[in-house]
């Protein structure tokens, strides 16, 4: 194999198309390292495996529907203990920190990072870092052990308490340095993928033998390459909560309408899983799919037909649908937050009020419209059984991954597997739905709704959304259903075709 490891990224390439993109090793810049013996050997909790540790050319391939002649294509390097580690476990001074918003599974993979180091490894100083990236250089610590995080699994948000922007590299790894940390764990989205990225190439800079681990956390489940973020499915199960009350409603009134706001800024996935796994809901409307509201074949003649025909409906929307149709004037439309995300109008409160006028207007019929709008109810929950198992796994990887000398990594499932992905590769897009894909197909043939885009639209312009979360407003007039270029769409934006 030939290796060109460069600032950015780090490739290995191998017979038959093989392209492995490696991610960072402390002995990259530190050469002579000492190595020790991984005291998991001796672990009675392991004496039951056969094979203790991964092999070191162990590799996940992004991609796996493939033809007889296709090349094998990019890999990752799997995660799992390695024979040899980098750290003995008594100079190990480990810190963890949440960043950005709240996400059932953050106490929970707070706690598995924990236990990890105490019960696998030994390690036995671990500081929390309170308030998010700022609280580095405000010097706010919490001690970790066993004992305190040994209950906090079961409540939602995070112990350590989260905050948005506040990054300061240099701040920050002087605050590494001062501390004396040498494993930084960093649990956040996007945004604060590319802090750590940014923090890891600081302390590379300074030859520092310190690991910089991420951990990827969003709702949204926006983040590309893996194949879900923790806390998901279990905002996906609350959010039926949410579309069981606007459906009880809407059923129980005269031309009721259950009008629920979902997550997702700029990725549609909270909506349309909770659609499907409904069955309740009627239309559902997320930011990767443009619709309009006026006309034949427009949101409001088909709340009418839906009315006239079933007498109620439920509609589900996902924060980011329909900005391009609010009013342009808006101050707020290019605000951002701290972390950088665009600031949004409140779309639910507006389309509800739109539906109002529209109906009132035309004097057809009265209708009684409900808004529920779950969102930090959502948030705010502790993960459930799935996502406490993803959360467990997560942890334990990024913890081999840092004692194994691995940095500038995120943990994350890719095709099934605990893998170690570059940072470069988990901030350069956005993962959204592809309206193209057999996935938003069944959800279009559960609901029954409209595409909500004319015929003169759809022969215009053959492109898929793009990733910035901007909606196109046309769609390709013959989708393609899970053909070769069909996947190639769908892995471009971050993960597998559906079957």
């Amino acid at each position: 194999m030939e290796s060109n490891g460069i600032s950015e990224s780090k490739i290995v390439t191998g017979d038959y198309g093989y392209v492995l993109q490696d991610v960072p090793h402390l002995t990259d810049y530190i050469p002579d390292l000492p190595t020790y013996s991984n005291p998991l050997q001796d672990n009675p909790a392991y004496s039951v495996v056969k094979q203790y540790f991964v092999h070191v050319d162990d590799s996940v391939p992004q991609k796996i529907v493939v033809h007889k002649d296709s090349p094998r294509g990019i890999h990752f390097r799997r995660a799992g203990p390695r024979q040899k580690i980098y750290f003995e476990p008594d100079e190990v001074r480990a810190c963890i920190v949440t960043c950005g918003g709240l996400c059932p599974g953050l106490n929970t993979v707070i706690r598995e990072i924990v236990y990890s180091l105490y019960h696998m490894y030994g390690v036995t100083r671990v500081l929390g870092i309170d308030g998010g990236y700022k609280g580095f250089y405000a010097r706010n610590t919490i001690p970790l052990t066993p004992k305190v995080v040994n209950d906090i699994h079961k409540r939602g948000g995070t112990i350590l308490g989260t905050s948005r922007g506040g990054h300061d590299t240099s701040k920050i790894v002087h605050s590494i340095q001062d501390r004396g940390i040498n494993q930084v764990y960093i649990i956040g989205g996007d945004g604060t993928q590319k802090g750590a990225s940014v923090i890891f190439e600081e302390i590379r800079r300074r030859g520092l033998k310190v690991v910089v681990a991420g951990i990827p956390k969003t709702i949204d489940n926006d983040i590309p390459v893996i194949d879900k973020s923790f806390g998901f499915d279990t905002a996906v199960e609350e959010a039926q909560r949410a579309i069981n009350a606007a459906h009880v409603e809407a059923e129980s009134i005269e031309n009721g309408i259950g009008l629920v706001k979902l997550m997702g800024r700029y990725s549609g996935f909270i909506a349309m899983y909770a659609t499907l796994a409904s069955r309740d809901v009627d239309c559902c409307l997320i930011p990767e799919s443009p619709f309009y509201l006026e006309g034949k074949g427009g949101l409001f003649e088909y709340i009418e037909k839906q009315l006239k025909e079933n007498g109620h409906m439920v509609i589900v929307l996902a924060e980011g649908a329909g900005q391009e149709l609010l009013s342009a004037s808006m101050q707020s439309m290019n605000h951002q937050d701290a972390s950088g995300n665009k600031l949004l109008q409140d779309v639910g409160l507006w389309i509800s009020q739109s539906i109002k006028d529209h109906f009132s207007r035309q004097k057809k019929m009265t209708i009684n419209l409900k808004y529920i709008d779950p969102t930090y109810m959502i948030r705010a929950v502790p993960s459930n059984a799935s996502d406490n198992v993803y959360c467990t796994l997560l942890a334990q990887s990024v913890v081999h991954g840092a004692m194994a000398g691995y940095t500038g990594f995120t943990s994350g499932l890719v095709n099934g597997r605990q893998t170690y992905i570059p940072f470069y590769r988990i901030t350069e897009k956005q993962h959204q739905v592809v309206i193209t894909d057999r996935m938003w197909a069944r959800l279009l043939s559960s609901t029954n709704q409209p595409s909500f885009i004319s015929q003169k639209e759809g022969s215009e312009d053959g492109e898929e959304n793009n990733i910035s979360g901007e909606m196109k407003n046309e769609e390709p007039a013959t989708p393609c259903w899970g053909d070769e270029n069909c996947a190639d769409l769908v892995t471009e934006n971050g993960g597998a075709s559906s079957v």
